[in-house]
């Protein structure tokens, strides 16, 4: 019979897991913000969307479960849309009140970002 070592567990929580906190070099991109910003925004559309629909004005004869999900990914996709073509602003007033208090990101996007001081906590 063969006998099977067993395997190191992999920490998940508590002292020995990685530090994942301690990374912020992730933060110190406008790019990155920029993203976040959009993806907010289409976030917020969408829950706009989805509350207009809730109102039901009218009786539906044909609705369904399945037409409803069919709805609800069409405006999850309308969302996305609108915010990348014509968006509503929140998502830049947004990036524009996280960046305010970051030195490093409210320089030109077209900088370079290791020459830019590092951001204070």
């Amino acid at each position: 019979m063969t006998t099977i070592s067993a395997l190191p567990a992999v920490p998940t929580n508590g002292i020995d897991a990685p530090n994942v906190s301690s990374d912020t070099s992730r933060l110190a991109s406008r790019a990155n913000l920029e993203k976040a910003g959009k993806q907010f925004e289409a976030v917020f559309t969408q829950m706009m969307l989805k509350s207009m629909r809730a109102t039901h004005l009218a009786e539906d004869i044909f609705g369904s479960k399945a037409q409803d999900t069919f709805r609800d990914m069409q405006d999850q996709k309308l969302s996305v849309t609108m915010a990348d073509a014509k968006p509503l602003g929140i998502g830049k007033a947004m990036v524009d009140f996280l960046a305010k208090n970051q030195a490093a990101l409210q320089a030109d996007p077209a900088a370079d970002p290791g020459t830019a001081p590092a951001p204070t906590l």
